[in-house]
């Protein structure tokens, strides 16, 4: 059978398509938003709250004018989420939780100074631990503040990230062992203030579950995370959903492919061939049939910096030909764009780079600049597809009103 090729511009529509970037559907509900979730695998989680946090715009993107309320509603009431580490922190499918279980009692010690005075602490404070979950086991979720802090040994240092204090210290690593997880949040735009609860408060009798082997898993983590890759190497497969723990990730490959779940196919523009092998899941078949016939569904739309199309920044160099890095911890003397750069995608194509502050004292969207990527043509449709998504944007953050930079409409 001849090997299925692509164009760049198909694998770039296939890649947002998969990533449910076209054109957003109208009066998006409930069930609209687990379904995109489901479909991305995970939403990461960030506090940085300049726009609007990265777990809220992800949705938005893809979603348009949603409710916010929908996404805790998920959480919190339905239960159909929790919070875990897949390429980051990050919100995850309840239903994927067999996947992410040996993440939590095989989670490997790394080398450096702090994951080895966290490790000596940890193993120093195994009744700490225990009564942490008794606690919970008697009281039900609670908040840091609510439970004792009678560590067997004190934490001695300060942390340039998270909490410092015994209680936060040692429900951080109890989360990140599947020992607790978060079951509330409290504050606007999904707080920061954490209820922590015992796994079975927000997962139920998935947790008792017997295990299933790790193979089988890996399979499960691969077939979960292709369809929303679109066109992938092994290294793409790698880096997302269960970043890096993907063990025996060659054997799941070759097991899908004999089994029709996946095939090789190329990507080829004028200079040949690019590096692969690239795969392609059978569900994105269709897809790929519908964009042939031309029934492409474009949008203009503002990207979150931490964006699943753009996570992984080396695929969207190569795939977008976008160069992006994040210029959060550059200092301001030395940035180059801005300190959170929304990415435009226009089409399949990201064609520059909004600076947007949302100003919440003056209900205004500030826009400090807009910058094009060379090349990317700045004609009047285009500019009019820029200028409503960022009214898009200002809507969806409840702006009553845009700044727009000086000499705008000409960045």
């Amino acid at each position: 059978m001849a090997l299925l090729t692509l164009t760049p511009t198909e694998a770039r529509r296939l890649a947002v398509a998969a990533q449910q970037l076209e054109a957003p559907r109208p009066n998006p509900s409930r069930a609209d938003l687990l379904d995109t979730i489901r479909r991305i695998t995970c939403l990461q989680i960030d506090p940085i709250n300049v726009v609007a946090r990265t777990q809220l715009l992800v949705p938005f993107s893809r979603l348009g004018n949603y409710d916010p309320a929908d996404l805790e509603g998920l959480l919190w009431d339905d239960k159909a989420l929790f919070e875990y580490w897949a390429h980051a922190a990050s919100i995850v499918l309840a239903d994927d939780y067999p996947i992410f279980r040996p993440q939590m009692t095989h989670r490997e010690l790394g080398n450096g100074i702090w994951q080895q005075r966290a490790y000596q602490w940890w193993a120093a404070n195994a009744g700490f631990r225990q009564g942490i979950l008794d606690e919970m086991a008697a009281r039900g979720p609670l908040f840091a503040e609510e439970i004792a802090s009678r560590p067997d040994e004190a934490w001695a240092y300060e942390n340039t990230w998270g909490s410092s204090k015994d209680v936060g210290q040692m429900l951080d690593m109890m989360w990140y062992r599947g020992d607790v997880t978060v079951t509330r949040r409290q504050g606007n735009g999904y707080g920061l203030k954490k209820q922590w609860g015992l796994m079975e408060h927000q997962l139920g009798s998935r947790v008792h579950e017997p295990p299933v082997d790790r193979p089988s898993l890996v399979r499960r983590a691969v077939e979960r995370a292709m369809p929303a890759l679109g066109p992938a190497r092994l290294r793409d497969v790698r880096r997302y959903f269960t970043r890096h723990t993907y063990p025996g990730l060659n054997t799941a490959l070759a097991g899908l492919e004999a089994d029709g779940v996946i095939q090789k196919i190329a990507i080829r523009d004028d200079g040949g061939d690019w590096p692969g092998p690239w795969y392609l899941h059978r569900d994105l078949l269709p897809e790929l049939e519908r964009l042939r016939r031309g029934e492409w569904r474009p949008q203009t739309v503002l990207l979150s910096p931490f964006d699943n199309l753009i996570a992984d920044r080396d695929r969207a160099h190569l795939l977008f030909d976008f160069f992006y890095r994040i210029e959060i911890y550059t200092s301001p003397a030395k940035r180059q764009y801005g300190y959170y750069v929304m990415p435009i995608l226009h089409g399949e194509t990201l064609i520059g780079r909004v600076d947007p502050k949302m100003d919440r004292q003056n209900s205004r969207l500030v826009i400090n600049a807009i910058h094009l990527e060379p090349g990317s043509e700045w004609d009047s449709a285009t500019r009019a597809a820029v200028t409503v998504a960022i009214e898009s944007l200002a809507g969806f953050l409840g702006a009553e009103s845009i700044e727009f930079p000086s000499g705008y409409p000409s960045p």
